[in-house]
């Protein structure tokens, strides 16, 4: 209609003209309004006749590029970057390129930055100094194009093993050529370890270029967790052969993604974007001083992390800037999971919209993180992706400290949990085996949840050790002081059952089935490799351990009524039964039909020293676990009756 008035002087040969000219002009400007926003990771794009860079900067005046011919020369060439749309600086450089190395600065309040590798360099040199320009295809080893993610039903199937490269595969009886290096996950003795022992998924510790460790002096063989990011989307030079080469620590990170893949595990990324090693150092408080973090109303740096700084997930291009991250990770190097370091920094929204970019790409891909933070952040609390909100950000999920407080205790404190003989964790280890999902117990035995924080199951990862803190082995003996090695052991076997019967996600920390400990060090970010590293031997030493956690998680993975995977049939299917004790827990998964081969699981848990009566439903039942021994087959035998003694510190599995 406004059209026709628009045309409306003009004669009629001329209004079919008009339309077309304006219905155009309307086109552009809705194109306009609609064109995605450059992205931050085409800082650098190569081909064989010419680099495009790219970066952004809202506050600079001028910004250039520096174009060296090798990773150490003094001489550069100046390559002048013109502003272009939304604030992104660009230009090209014909020809071929590959094997030069390049530094970005900016030009603003009267004095240029210090030079940068750029905030989303994908290749570096050596300590990652200045980013380099390589041609990617170069970096794929034999059959990538092939590579595939190993099938994944549901969340809840996962159960996920927690290592470091280091701790892996430094021992001289880890059967590893490759020691501590990307490639050790590709040998033979370590992928045969992991298969073996049943686990879906391996969470590695930061593999991203880290600023802790001196990549030119490795002969060191200095040790760190790697939690001080450097370059975010370059693996870390001192787990490849070697660290000069910018094509090498790319390639060998694949192929070791590709190996885990062909054994049919899964592999989790640790992501650290809540702080950078240096604010005022590192690309991302060079190129655009302060715009990345948060600061105080006196102008300092935030400190939600602890460590000197916080990022600002609530501004726009951060918040892409994390997005464009993680899905350039599962796309380029074929990740299969994201685990945030302090989640509880960054804000729901942009934790809500990782999961919907990750989902484009495959809805497999999972996502969790620990649902806190290091100190208060500098932003609203109700708007940050803490534990508490985790129900607010469907299908990311946050690790169950309720649970690991409850069965082990507090690492605050010395003080024992429920399966260490404190029964005044009962209540919550009941809670986080529905995965403390807005659950009432029908019968009565569990108290109505007024704190529930997870929406669905497989937001909750149950869990009683990570890298953090003591330990199991460490922590029972520190809270329970004078126990002997046996009962230790069955508590250990103990705590680590209500894990793998949870309706959660499984979380395992790397070790703990060969008994390690850090010999009573609860921060080992550093310590060296005789801390840090897995015994290989314990694996003699301690054969029954090891083999109870395998056996628990096989009876896991052959059990749908473990992992029902849905808050609705959590509350159809679970319930308490009543007990005589408060070091006794009755957990049963009934009406099973269509669902499992059992008809009915029940799980009974004895967190106390004494051997305790438990009323059961009358029935046949086999025997899964008793006594310290699980099997998955069935073949510690058969049950009839009402009632059943479960042994101290022990769980006994029933199916009916």
């Amino acid at each position: 209609m406004h059209i026709c008035n628009i045309c409306s002087n003009f004669v009629p040969e001329n209004l079919t003209t008009m339309r077309k000219t304006i219905i155009f002009m309307l086109s552009v400007a809705l194109v306009a309004c609609t064109a995605k926003q450059p992205k931050l990771e085409d800082e650098c794009l190569y081909s064989s006749s010419k680099t495009q860079f790219s970066f952004w900067s809202d506050i600079a005046e001028q910004m250039e590029v520096r174009l060296y011919d090798t990773s150490d020369v003094a001489e550069f060439e100046t390559i002048t970057l013109k502003k272009g749309e939304k604030d992104f600086w660009k230009a090209t450089v014909r020809g071929n390129q590959a094997g030069k190395f390049y530094t970005v600065r900016s030009f603003q309040n009267g004095e240029w930055s210090p030079e940068s590798p750029g905030i989303f360099a994908k290749a570096v040199s050596v300590n990652g100094q200045r980013a380099a320009i390589i041609d990617f295809k170069q970096t794929n080893p034999d059959g990538w194009a092939e590579d595939q993610r190993p099938a994944m039903p549901d969340p809840t199937d996962i159960v996920v093993y927690e290592t470091h490269l280091r701790d892996f595969t430094m021992s001289p009886n880890s059967g590893v050529e490759h020691k501590g290096k990307f490639l050790a996950l590709t040998e033979e003795a370590p992928l045969n370890y992991l298969k073996d022992f049943g686990i879906s998924h391996i969470q590695l510790l930061p593999i991203f270029d880290y600023g802790s460790i001196d990549e030119t002096a490795l002969d060191q063989n200095r040790y760190n967790w790697g939690y001080d990011p450097v370059n975010y989307n370059v693996p870390d030079g001192g787990y490849s052969t070697d660290p000069y080469d910018p094509v090498c620590r790319i390639r060998e990170a694949k192929q070791m993604i590709q190996a885990l893949h062909k054994a049919g595990i899964r592999v989790i990324m640790d992501v650290v974007y809540n702080h950078t090693y240096d604010a005022n150092g590192c690309a991302l408080g060079r190129v655009v001083p302060k715009y990345f973090y948060r600061l105080n109303e006196d102008g300092t740096y935030a400190n939600g992390s602890g460590c000197g700084n916080e990022t600002a997930s609530d501004h726009e291009m951060m918040r892409q800037f994390m997005v464009e991250s993680v899905c350039y990770w599962a796309r380029e190097y074929h990740i299969d999971g994201f685990r945030f370091d302090l989640m509880g920094i960054h804000d729901q929204e942009t934790m809500n919209a990782i999961r919907a970019a990750l989902d484009k790409i495959d809805p497999t891909i999972v996502t969790y993180g620990e649902g806190w933070a290091a100190m208060s952040p500098a932003y609203p609390y109700d708007s940050l992706a803490m534990k508490q909100w985790t129900y607010k950000m469907p299908r990311v999920g946050a690790f169950s400290d309720d649970i690991r407080n409850a069965l082990i205790g507090s690492p605050f404190d010395h003080e024992p949990g429920f399966a260490s003989g404190n029964a005044a964790g009962r209540n919550d280890v009941m809670r986080g085996l529905v995965a403390c999902i807005d659950y009432t117990d029908p019968n009565g035995q569990l108290a109505p949840v007024l704190n529930w924080w997870s929406g669905e199951p497989m937001q909750h990862v149950s869990y009683i050790t990570c890298h953090d803190n003591y330990c199991l082995r460490d922590r029972i003996e520190v809270s329970t002081k004078n126990q002997n090695e046996e009962d230790c052991i069955r508590m250990n076997k103990l705590a680590q059952t209500a894990v793998l019967v949870s309706q959660g996600m499984s979380f395992l920390y790397g070790g703990e089935e060969l008994y390690r400990t850090k010999r009573g060090i609860d921060n080992s970010y550093q310590s060296p490799d005789s801390i840090n590293i897995i015994p290989w031997e314990n694996k003699r030493n301690y054969q029954d351990l090891y083999t109870y956690y395998r056996e628990m998680i096989a009876i896991r993975r052959a059990h749908k009524g473990f992992r029902l995977g849905s808050a609705a049939l959590v509350k159809e299917h679970v319930d308490f039964l009543p007990t005589t004790s408060d070091h006794l827990i009755a957990y049963r998964i009934k009406d099973l039909e269509g669902i499992d081969n059992a008809k009915t699981l029940i799980v009974l848990l004895n967190g106390g020293e004494d051997e305790v009566k438990a009323d059961i439903p009358e029935g046949a039942y086999t025997i899964l676990a008793f006594d310290g021994e699980a099997k998955s087959d069935g073949s510690l035998g058969d049950y009839a009756g009402s009632h059943i003694f479960v042994m101290p510190y022990s769980a006994t599995i029933l199916m009916e």
